[in-house]
Order: C-alpha cells, then structure tokens, then sequence
C-alpha cells in the first residue's frame, strides 16, 4: 500500500468525522469502500483474488446505495447538531489515530503504512460514533471501522480461504444492513434520527 493511497483512504474517514450532511458522509464512506475494491483488485493474483475484490465492490455500492436510500426516507425537519463542534472532533480523531500509531505494535502487516492506515480508519470510525448524534452518522462509523478491518485483511500477507474471505465481507455487510435499518425505525417511532431522542424511552 503507498502512501498516497493510505493518505486517501484516511482523509475520507475524517471527512465523515466532521462533514455536516448525511448525504456527503455517504458518499465519503461509499468511495472510501470502493478504493479498497480497487486496491483488492490490484493485488489479485488468482481468480479467488478476484471474486473477493468483486464482493468487495459489491458491498460498497450496495451499503451506499442502502444509506443514500435511508437519508432520502428519513428527511430531518432540522439538521441534528452533534455535541461537539467540528474542529475539535477532527482534533479528537487525531489524537486517538496518534494514539493507537505509538501504542499499538505491529500486526504483521505487508508494511507500517498499511498498519498506520488501519488503526487511523478504526480511530476515526470510533471517533465518529462517539462524537455524532444523528445515527446515520454513527452508522458511517460503524462503516469505517468495518472498511479499516477489510483493509487489515487485505494487506494481510498470510492468505486466507476463499470462503473465510467472502464470509467476513458477508459478516460486515449484514451488521451495516441491520444498523441501517435500526435507523429507519428509530426514525419512524421518535420522528428524528437523533441518538439523544432515545434517551427519553422508558419500558
């Protein structure tokens, strides 16, 4: 992986951490999912290779077309404000990506910059949950943290079964599935995609 790419990938991850609009953080999230295609693609070396990186693709366009679907049902008859103002989330996302770069040893991947770029999506990812409270966004994070963990298996030089590979990618695409529906029927029952809504149900 080149530094170009992992600067890429990365800089998608914290533009989902302090854009404004949901249909913006989709669309960072959506091309972010099919650069790993690409770069998946460009380390085939068999036909196995190839299917995973297909899937791959698959997945980005299906979960982005999945959530631009969910931001077009879920019109907000107001932006939800996060908590947290947009420099000081991106500042919190890279202290945290900081953070895991000097505490976390090196797993074993095919260089440090691959590493590097893994723990920053995962840290962005995080960041974004933490620090949003419109759910589509903490979705997206969600998201992130699943792309950095396709990544770490992709720059992973111990080669992996077809089936394992195309599993995983199953795995990540029904958890992003699901959490997008929880959207929509939080949006439903409470009228906002807003997280701090739902501190106000009782049993």
């Amino acid at each position: 992986m080149t530094g170009l790419e992992a600067w890429l990938v990365v800089s998608l991850g914290l533009g989902v951490v302090v854009v404004r609009r949901r249909s913006v953080a989709t669309g960072l999230v959506t091309a972010q999912a099919l650069i790993l295609a690409g770069l998946a693609l460009d380390r085939a070396g068999t036909s196995g290779d190839v299917i995973v990186a297909a899937a791959l693709g698959v997945r980005a366009l299906a979960l982005g077309g999945l959530f631009w679907l969910a931001v077009a049902r879920s019109r907000e008859q107001r932006p939800v404000r996060a908590h947290i103002a947009a420099p000081l989330r991106a500042g919190i996302a890279i202290v945290l990506i900081l953070a895991l770069t000097a505490l976390v040893p090196p797993f074993g991947l095919t260089s440090p910059t691959a590493g590097h770029a893994v723990l920053a999506l995962v840290a962005a990812g995080l960041t974004c949950v933490a620090t949003r409270r419109a759910t589509v966004f903490q979705i997206l994070g969600i998201v992130g943290v699943e792309n950095g963990l396709a990544l770490a298996a992709l720059m992973s030089p111990h080669a992996s079964s077809l089936v394992i590979e195309l599993g995983v990618t199953l795995d990540l695409t029904l958890i992003a599935t699901v959490a997008a529906l929880f959207h929509l029927r939080i949006f439903s029952e409470v009228g906002a995609g807003d997280s701090a809504a739902l501190r106000g149900l009782r049993d």
